[in-house]
């Protein structure tokens, strides 16, 4: 039997109302888009987005995938996972340095095929030059890139599928940030007069305005201008924390009963719930909010 026979997938994601009292005080409602449970091993936004680039390498004939990720990069896992479910060879190409043993991430990767090399900081930040691709591809052979998070315009033309699947009302939908594929592509696939909010997790996330247009205007050749970026709730920078995330998520634990994922959703929800705070939402502003991983 073929392997991917066995990947069972949750489409469309389920759709939650979140019932909370910080929100119906406010005149809000908020609804969870649960991509997370797409499924365990390529959860969310990983699955839009690798969906037609598996695809488009099958078609092309190609039996080897090469990524990019950091050592806690999902995205990493998550092609992992493709490769084994469609009978790909996998690269992945981990920012930094090796550190043994393992972090359950880059230990999960390593078990379903992925073969894990590294890059130092200061050459990883060139990987997706022409040279840089040239001296991977002598090493490694032929392959078919996805770029770091999946984001190009095959992972970007998936995300946008995903606003199509709400039948609720709504006004709004956010999501987090890594590399602004997500946001590109749900903001891209909105009905006029929504609008799409993104959080970005990492320090300095300003720059990912011109990475968003960028992606938008390969995939679709415009720009949907009906997003914005709330940069203020990365805790530090990617992957990093303090008392305050690991206090809402265990409060958020103890009010709706699900664990929020980390490094992405909680940094999400905790700005979300900020701004419902500062009143930044109009009474009656119907919000969804994509949980991913």
């Amino acid at each position: 039997m073929n392997k991917s026979e066995n990947l069972k997938l949750l489409l469309p994601s389920p759709l939650e109302e979140l019932h909370d009292d910080r929100a119906s005080h406010a005149e809000l409602r908020i609804f969870l888009k649960r991509d997370d449970l797409i499924n365990p091993e390529i959860p969310g936004n990983k699955w839009r987005k690798l969906k037609y680039n598996i695809a488009v390498a099958r078609a092309e004939g190609h039996t080897k995938l090469l990524t990019f990720g950091g050592a806690y990069s999902n995205h990493l896992r998550a092609v992992a996972a493709a490769g084994y479910y469609f009978d790909f060879q996998t690269i992945g190409i981990v920012r930094g340095e090796e550190h043994l043993p393992l972090n359950p991430t880059l230990s999960y990767a390593q078990d379903h095929g992925m073969e894990l090399h590294y890059l130092d900081r200061t050459s990883y930040r060139s990987k997706g030059s022409v040279e840089a691709l040239r001296k991977l591809r002598g090493r490694f052979g032929d392959f078919y890139l996805i770029p770091e998070g999946g984001s190009n315009e095959l992972g970007i033309r998936g995300c946008a599928e995903l606003p199509a699947e709400i039948t609720q009302p709504f006004d709004v939908i956010c999501c987090s940030c890594g590399t602004g594929g997500t946001l590109a592509g749900v903001a891209a696939g909105l009905s006029a007069g929504r609008q799409a909010l993104g959080f970005p997790v990492l320090k300095g996330g300003e720059f990912l305005t011109g990475e968003i247009n960028r992606l938008q205007r390969e995939a679709f050749g415009y720009d949907s201008g009906n997003w914005t970026l709330e940069c203020g709730f990365h805790f530090g920078g990617f992957a990093k924390s303090n008392s305050h995330l690991a206090d809402f998520i265990e409060d958020f634990r103890r009010r709706h009963t699900i664990v929020l994922e980390w490094v992405y959703e909680a940094k999400m929800m905790y700005g979300l719930f900020e701004l419902i705070r500062r009143e930044t939402f109009s009474p009656g502003t119907a919000i969804v909010a994509i949980l991913n991983e």
